[in-house]
């Protein structure tokens, strides 16, 4: 019998996009295959946009911004409550190879202690460059992240393309989003995995085009002051010592900024902190 895969798309202010991974998701080849779109309190009139482009398709309106972790928590608790074996997380800002899904899930299978599942994850405009290679590494002491680009150890699945279990979220629970709004909310849900004994793994043959940031903008302050404000929260629980951590990861970023002079960036980066 085929596993249940529910198929979850958050929604922010950025219906064409959405539209656009509707579009590839409904050439899966995957067959019991269900899809939930949830807006997470968008202001551009998405609902009427993605209701009228693409009719039948299940919208669920959160009626405010609750976050990335939040907004998906939304779509997860309801595939779960509908039976779902898998749960797929895919960026509203990605496109996806009609085999992709079959992909996750075959790899999940070979392996039951395999608690989460990522895609080779690609430029959506360099088709061939690897943007992420299912997740990235943890440097605990100096507070980053670094996105691998080829095979390797992991410490976290990328929530751009992540494909969890049904029993791995029931031991562990879903996204801390009382304590990440975005960003690094993906890590700490991997590290909670890894720490109950579920294995992260990546489907080599799950093809993901994905924007990057694309519903803030690369250079937009609220990415750095997001970033900051989780990234200390994220140290806090996981470092070995976590101020030395907090300091040396705050005082790389405002370096980077203040060297491209770029202040709104620097004093987003210091809001974030203080709002920690």
């Amino acid at each position: 019998m085929t596993a249940a895969v529910y198929v979850v798309v958050l929604n922010w202010n950025g219906w064409r996009d959405t539209i656009a991974c509707i579009a590839s998701l409904q050439k899966q080849d995957y067959l019991n295959l269900n899809l939930l779109v949830v807006d997470n309190g968008s202001t551009d009139e998405s609902v009427a946009h993605i209701a009228r482009i693409i009719p039948g398709v299940e919208l669920i309106k959160t009626g405010a911004n609750l976050g990335f972790g939040g907004g998906c928590n939304v779509g997860i608790r309801l595939a779960l409550e509908r039976g779902a074996d898998y749960v797929w997380l895919i960026n509203s800002d990605a496109t996806v190879d009609p085999g992709a899904l079959t992909a996750l899930v075959r790899c999940a299978e070979k392996n039951p202690s395999c608690g989460a599942v990522g895609a080779v994850i690609y430029e959506s405009d360099e088709p061939e460059q690897i943007q992420l290679w299912g997740g990235g590494t943890v440097s605990l002491w100096f507070g980053r992240s670094h996105h691998r680009t080829s095979a390797g150890p992991l410490d976290f699945i990328s929530g751009a393309s992540l494909l969890l279990r049904r029993a791995a979220l029931e031991d562990v629970g879903l996204f801390d989003d009382s304590f990440f709004f975005m960003y690094w909310e993906d890590t700490d849900l991997s590290f909670r995995l890894r720490s109950a004994g579920w294995q992260l793994a990546v489907a080599e043959d799950a093809r993901v085009l994905h924007k990057q940031a694309a519903s803030l903008g690369k250079l937009s302050p609220l990415l750095d002051e997001y970033f900051a404000r989780s990234g200390v929260r994220f140290l806090q629980r996981y470092a070995p010592f976590p101020l030395v951590s907090i300091v040396i990861m705050l005082g790389l970023r405002l370096a980077k900024r203040l060297l491209h002079w770029d202040i709104q960036r620097a004093k987003a980066v210091v809001r974030g902190a203080t709002g920690a």
